[in-house]
Order: structure tokens, then sequence, then C-alpha cells
């Protein structure tokens, strides 16, 4: 029996109804004085009856939990009352051939950027494709879309569409600087968990998309339905009460001697075996070759970023 079946039996449905609030007031009261953040500043509206439909973009290099944790997310909502699946998922690919996701992974997208019902909530994972066609689609998808969600360097597909301009954003730790060199009209915000511009909305690496999918829910359904959401999922994180809990990655780590960094993505590297490149003096080192290649190609401008 799948989990939503069960959930709509009058057993399941009871043991829901009966083990979260306790349990929600006791991790409440063990929380931090003030851990709760800010409620959602623009709610979204559900439709009466009927589900929410949600697309997931994925290519070749698709990070698997970047789009699995917002789809378990989903999949698991419950709205108090509601006895249909709040939210529909499906995936959409340029293609129907099987993606290859991160370590191997294959799936076989539902639809194309064609064939792909019009969805409400779209959410961008980390991935590998850099042509065209997904930009044209979300722009399109945009128009009509609740919500379109970035999840890591996801971030940086959403930007190439020029739709984030003019607003603030997030991403993965390892991307920030290439992500504030790429996009200067864009407003990088170090530390933020999520990023929520209303229609638009950016989560920081990997599990950050976990937080930002619950807080999308509580737009759609209230704080209630995400507790339980996240109380089901055995979800003890709490970043998606607070958007400024990614307080750790707020500051850029520096590159010393003792401990140098990758000057592309600031990864820890091995100066005995890193690919290291020299420029005015300095010698600069990298997690890879690729990133020795970005760095050899405009040498300044990451020279600039390493010592701000």
């Amino acid at each position: 029996m799948k989990r939503r079946d069960f959930l709509k039996t009058s057993a399941g449905l009871g043991l829901w109804a009966a083990t979260p609030g306790a349990a929600r007031r006791a991790l409440a009261t063990a929380m931090p004085s003030g851990f709760d953040g800010p409620q959602p500043a623009s709610p979204l509206k559900a439709p009466a009856q009927g589900s929410i439909p949600v697309a997931f973009l994925i290519s070749d290099g698709a990070v698997v939990i970047d789009f699995c944790g917002p789809w378990e997310v989903f999949q698991d909502a419950a709205v108090p009352g509601r006895m249909d699946n709040p939210f529909q998922l499906y995936t959409v690919a340029a293609t129907g051939k099987p993606v290859r996701t991160s370590a191997g992974m294959k799936i076989v997208p539902e639809y194309t950027f064609q064939s792909a019902p019009p969805p409400k909530v779209v959410v961008i994972p980390a991935q590998g494709d850099k042509s065209e066609a997904p930009i044209a689609w979300l722009r399109k998808t945009a128009q009509s879309a609740d919500v379109i969600m970035s999840v890591c360097t996801g971030a940086f597909l959403l930007a190439r569409t020029g739709l984030l301009d003019g607003k603030a954003a997030t991403t993965h730790h390892s991307g920030f600087r290439q992500f504030a060199m790429d996009f200067p009209k864009i407003q990088l915000q170090r530390g933020a968990r999520y990023v929520d511009n209303g229609s638009l909305a950016t989560a920081g690496g990997l599990s950050s998309g976990i937080d930002l999918a619950l807080h999308v829910v509580e737009r759609y359904f209230g704080r209630e339905a995400a507790e339980n959401t996240a109380y089901y999922m055995e979800y003890q994180g709490a970043g998606w009460k607070n958007p400024q809990s990614n307080a750790v990655y707020a500051t850029a780590r520096l590159s010393t001697s003792e401990h140098p960094l990758c000057a592309v993505c600031e990864m820890d590297v091995d100066p005995k075996t890193a690919p290291k490149s020299a420029y005015k003096g300095r010698t600069y080192y990298f997690c890879s070759d690729d990133h020795k290649k970005q760095f050899d190609a405009t040498p300044a401008s990451y020279a600039q970023a390493t010592t701000k």
C-alpha cells in the first residue's frame, strides 16, 4: 500500500491527526527562542478541489537529492479535511530519452517541454543542460506558474532566464563566487537557507531544497500542513521556518598556504596533487582541471574575488 493510500484510510488519518499535535508542541518547546523565523510573506491560493501540478525539470547530471527531496515533501503533504493529493508530480525534460542523474541513476521523463501540462510549481535541481531549450520553457512557464524554485546550483539555470535580475537569490555555497561573477544583476544572499521572491525562489545546496519545498507547502496550506508533512517525514530540520539558518556559509573562507581552497569554488584542495596556476606572483589551486581552465581564462577576476 502506498503511503498516501495509507493516510487515506480511517486508521491512517486517525494516526496522522493524533500524533503531531503533542509532538509539535514538544518540539517547539525544545527550539531555541526566536528560531521560528518569519511567517510566509505571500500565501498562495490553492484550488478548492484537485491537485496542484508540480513539474520537476531534469536533464543529465541532475542531482538526486535536489529534486527527490522536494518530491518527497510534495508527495507526503497532507492537508486536514482534504482527501485528494494536494500536489500532482511529474518530470519534464527536453526529450523523452532516459536521463542519467547523479551517480548514474536513470529516469525516463514523463513529459517533454512540448507535451507537459502547465505547472503551478517548478523545481529546478542542479543539472548539466547548457542549451537554450529549458530557458525558453522556463520563461514561458513563468507567465502562469505560482512558484518557480531552484535548488543548489539549479539557480544558475534559473538565473540564465533573466527572471532573477534585480532580485535576491542564493545557491550552493561552492557556487557563490561564480554566481556573483556570472550574474551581477542578481543580489547574492550568502548564508540564506532559501530566498523567496514570491513567484521565484532559490534554495541553497542539496538538503536546502527540502526546506524550501516545506515553505511552499506552508504558503499554500498553512503552517499546520507543513508541520504535519515534516513530522511524517521524520524531518527534524527547522530551516524551512528560518530562511537565514545557513549562517555558517555567510562568510567566505580564506585560502591560506596551510589550508588552500579552490580559487573558483572555495572547496578544499590538496596542494600536493591539485592543479595549480601562478598569477602575479601568487599560486592558486583548483579542485579540478575544469576550474583551472576557468581561472586561466580570466585570472584577474578570480584573483580579485579571492582577496575580498
